[in-house]
């Protein structure tokens, strides 16, 4: 009796609109699940000539870090002058509500000037890294700092080719990054709200990606693209679990991995180093699989791993891909493909992007090419088909789009813009 009056006084709070279900966010780096896939339907998938309505544009500056939305707040970071900047945003009107200067300006002439990595909004607070290494916890709300961590000085951290890029990950308490610091401090685990070495652990110097953490077989896993391997550790004590050797031209490794479910793991450099799918295999004890007793005995943990499969058909250089139904769409080097999970077979490709980037939401590629042309695809095995595209932006673009609430955030080393993907707002 008590569950019938429970789900008619739900029923009745959410006819009234007293209760709701809550906004979609997007509160960082590739989303909230870290895997470029937005739960948003009801997108448009008819555009106006001049492509979805721009609600706001506002000038930024210099940088390539991605735009985390929290609470209708949106932070992103960028350059200007000598200096780098935290900001947040109104998600409204774009109006500046606080900026917080993170270190002084990165300059790169190769691959371009300001910041990389992208804010982790976790509550209260949000975690990110300066070009120069810099890791803090700021005050989402006020943008005060609440600590902070010189990677270099304080683990050793050598500063990679093309400037630190990793966004932080929140593990439960724990802020989990990627620090390439000396004597097994590759990945480092800090209490979140305190900043305080919970543990270390691994050897290798500093890619660009990003950690996730995922489970497989009640095993939770933190998976990291350190420079020249893929790593699992334990995100209890740092235990390694499993590594899978992957280097590449100048150390980029710079897209996250994906997680394909139940059990599998997909990589992919650029460089013509290619893509790869390895598959874990979890044990109880040494008795279940007795070529894994070594392995045990080295504190290598109760998972080893499998390669499925290896090819250069798939090169991600930066953007990263996303998974829809067994199949991975992203960009090798220049090109949109598709290709399957399963065995790496391409399925289908096209240009007109560039050196694009692709997030995916209610059955559509959302795709924006490093010239601000605007895309939206059909996310299917059986080929390229493009309902909308427009012009949104001009210059580089190599940030990949934000899609909350509605609206889809982009940005190229100059302004910011927001466009209504719901023709609601």
């Amino acid at each position: 009796m008590k569950k019938v009056i429970v789900f008619l006084v739900v029923s009745m709070l959410l006819c009234s609109g007293i209760l709701t279900t809550s906004a979609t966010e997007w509160p960082q780096w590739r989303g909230p699940n870290r895997d470029g896939v937005s739960d948003e339907v009801g997108i448009l998938k008819e555009w106006p000539p001049n492509g979805p309505k721009m609600l706001w544009k506002i000038s930024l500056g210099e940088g390539f870090s991605g735009i985390s939305v929290s609470q209708d707040r949106v932070y992103t970071m960028f350059s200007t002058g000598d200096d780098e900047f935290v900001v947040c945003l109104d998600a409204t009107d774009g109006q500046e509500i606080w900026r917080f200067r993170s270190d002084k300006n990165y300059h790169e002439g190769q691959g371009g000037n300001g910041p990389r990595a992208t804010p982790t909004i976790d509550g209260d607070l949000l975690f990110t890294i300066s070009a120069h290494g810099k890791l803090y916890a700021l005050n989402a709300a006020s943008g005060q700092k609440v600590w902070s961590h010189d990677l270099q000085r304080k683990f050793g951290s050598k500063m990679p080719r093309w400037g630190f890029s990793t966004s932080p990950l929140v593990e439960g308490e724990l802020l989990l990054v990627e620090v390439g610091g000396k004597g097994k401090k590759s990945i480092v685990a800090f209490n979140k709200n305190s900043g305080d070495v919970l543990w270390s652990s691994h050897n290798d110097k500093l890619g660009y990606s990003s950690p996730i953490a995922i489970t497989v077989k009640g095993i939770r896993q933190i998976i990291c693209f350190t420079g020249t391997k893929l790593v699992s550790v334990s995100p209890v004590d740092g235990t390694i679990y499993w590594t899978y050797p992957w280097k590449t031209g100048y150390d980029v490794n710079a897209a996250t991995p994906v997680f394909i479910p139940p059990d599998k793991v997909f990589i992919s450099s650029g460089y013509d180093k290619g893509a790869a799918v390895v598959q874990m295999r979890v044990f109880v004890s040494p008795d279940d699989d007795r070529a894994a007793t070594d392995q045990i005995r080295e504190n290598q943990g109760r998972v080893r791993i499998k390669e499925i499969w290896k090819n250069r058909k798939m090169k991600n250089q930066f953007a990263s891909s996303v998974l829809h139904e067994n199949y991975l769409y992203g960009f090798d080097n220049s090109i949109l493909k598709c290709i399957e999970a399963d065995t790496g077979e391409e399925q289908w490709k096209t240009r007109g992007f560039g050196k694009g980037t692709v997030i995916l939401a209610d059955g559509h590629l959302i795709i924006l090419s490093d010239k601000g042309k605007l895309g939206l695809a059909e996310t299917t095995p059986a080929g390229y088909i493009e309902k909308a595209s427009a012009k949104v932006l001009s210059g580089l673009c190599w940030t990949a789009p934000t899609l909350a609430n509605g609206k889809l955030y982009a940005r190229n080393e100059e302004e910011m813009i927001c466009l209504d993907m719901t023709g609601k707002h």
